[in-house]
């Protein structure tokens, strides 16, 4: 599939339209509050377009959605983009001077907000001289605010699609980071058929009896995809949870109580999974037939220990918000644990040294992808959009090689990368060894100096329960690297600690352990 097989006007809330031909009262939505056929979230999506033509939002502008996963979510995402506007999808987490940020560099008129996510805009309302309208989904916020249900009650349920072109911006995301101050990366009404097709039909395989359900929430382009827009692509059922999934038995209660088919977590979310003791006795998991890792490299150990306990593979990839999702993967059936698979058809790749020449087979370097789904900038960031976005190239910012067999393996982020005694030594690679001791929960590396100023690799380290931090536990640790990868890529030192620091996403965050 390519972009020139859309229709040159097209609209993504086609992906939930469509399905109202074939199979209206299908439950699309299912929820801990309610449950939606396709009709009802179409006509409540109609409603919420209405309403906001009301307050003058107008083709091109951008409207802020600060939500967690309910069905309104849902239904003003789709709602902002039939109307030709950009959904602003903001992220629950973040503290009231990062979402200032956003607003001001999104210059939203409109924030849906959820009453539960007030506190993170009430100090900084002075501030945004943008906004004039706030609408609550739930409890009333202060007075002039309006009332989601009120605002879109009396709304007409019919509701014509605006005449988008199909590279016409409908969403602006703004990456996690793993480096500091985040970017807003606008994407086309194009990226979702073709994404949802070229990974979650062509390489998951998709079918409309699935029902998807993840921890990414879906304020991030891998919830978003994976959670909603891949489903409804196929007609299959959406699975959310509003409670979050950093506690562990909300996304096990979910997945007993919803019975999903699609799994989607992050190494660290399966890792924690596995750390419940007898999880997969005490919740029903016989309904999964495959789980989705991306976010950050799935190291080996996690991927056979998940196995071994569900019976069930992990499809790792990586993606990225700038592409809009996965663009290399292992696939069903071609599974080479550790590595992040092989390119599919749609998206190019390759790996090339600072100069930009391409590397030899073996060697690490940066990995550059092609692609339809690509973004083309990063929203008033001029120097960073020059050093990413390389023409038809996107700079991933990820150091990959490529073995024999014609898998990628990760070997960190460029900015992660430790060359110690002239070497390049990969932080992944030290982390999946330690991942691989009975003991270790999580981990991440990093480059400390050592007395002479040399740069060598540091482990902070979380335990498993009933295991404790100690100097014969650094012993035993470091004797066990020794065994499994060469002497120069051990860790140097050991520091045990109760949790890493991490994006909402959860992305180890390895530039907050930099000394």
């Amino acid at each position: 599939m390519k972009a020139s097989d859309l229709p040159m006007y097209y609209n993504a809330v086609n992906i939930l339209e469509h399905n109202l031909t074939s199979r209206p009262d299908k439950v699309a939505l299912h929820t801990a509050d309610r449950e939606m056929t396709f009709r009802q979230v179409s006509t409540e999506v109609n409603q919420v377009g209405n309403a906001l033509k009301k307050l003058d939002v107008r083709m091109g502008e951008t409207v802020g959605l600060l939500c967690l996963d309910c069905a309104e979510w849902v239904t003003s995402f789709f709602g902002i983009m039939k109307i030709g506007a950009i959904a602003v999808s903001m992220n629950t987490l973040l503290k009231p001077q990062e979402q200032a940020y956003i607003l001001r560099d999104s210059r939203a008129r409109v924030l849906i907000v959820h009453a539960a996510l007030l506190p993170a805009i009430e100090p900084i309302r002075a501030e945004l001289g943008f906004l004039k309208h706030v609408i609550v989904v739930g409890e009333t916020g202060r007075e002039g605010d309006l009332s989601y249900r009120s605002w879109i009650g009396s709304e007409s349920t019919e509701l014509g699609v605006a005449p988008t072109h199909r590279e016409d911006f409908c969403s602006l995301n703004y990456s996690s980071g793993t480096t500091g101050e985040p970017k807003g990366i606008l994407h086309a009404h194009k990226d979702y058929p073709l994404t949802a097709q070229l990974w979650g039909v062509n390489v998951l395989g998709l079918r409309e009896s699935d029902r998807a359900f993840g921890a990414p929430r879906l304020f991030f382009t891998f919830g978003t995809g994976g959670v909603l827009i891949f489903p409804w692509f196929v007609g299959a059922g959406a699975i959310l949870m509003a409670a979050p999934p950093r506690i562990v038995t909300n996304m096990l209660d979910t997945i007993h109580r919803f019975k999903p088919t699609i799994l989607y977590n992050a190494p660290t979310g399966y890792a924690a999974m596995m750390a419940t003791e007898a999880f997969n006795i005490k919740y029903d998991f016989s309904s999964l037939r495959l789980c989705v890792s991306a976010g950050e490299s799935l190291p080996a150990p996690i991927w056979r220990q998940w196995k071994e306990k569900t019976g069930l593979d992990i499809i790792d990839g990586i993606g990225s918000t700038e592409n809009y999702h996965i663009f290399l993967s292992n696939r069903p059936g071609d599974i080479r644990a550790g590595s992040s698979g092989k390119p599919f058809p749609g998206y190019e790749v390759k790996i090339v040294d600072e100069n930009m020449n391409e590397v030899a087979r073996g060697e690490v370097g940066n990995l550059l992808i092609k692609g339809e789904t690509a973004a083309l900038s990063y929203l008033h960031q001029y120097d960073r959009s020059r050093r990413t976005f390389l023409g038809e190239w996107l700079f991933t910012g990820d150091k990959y090689y490529v073995d024999e067999d014609g898998y990628y393996w990760h070997a960190g982020r460029s900015d992660d990368m430790l060359k110690v005694g002239g070497i390049w030594v990969s932080p992944v690679e030290v982390e999946s060894t330690l991942l691989g001791h009975p003991a270790v929960l999580e981990c991440a590396v990093v480059g400390q100096g050592d007395s002479a100023g040399l740069i060598k690799p540091k482990a902070f380290v979380v335990l498993k329960e009933g295991h404790t931090g100690s100097d014969e536990m650094s012993k035993q640790l470091v004797d066990y690297c020794k065994e499994q990868i060469a002497e120069y890529k051990r860790p140097r030192w050991i520091e045990f600690v109760a949790e890493l620091p991490k994006t909402a996403t959860g992305k180890i965050q390895r530039f907050k352990l930099r000394g």
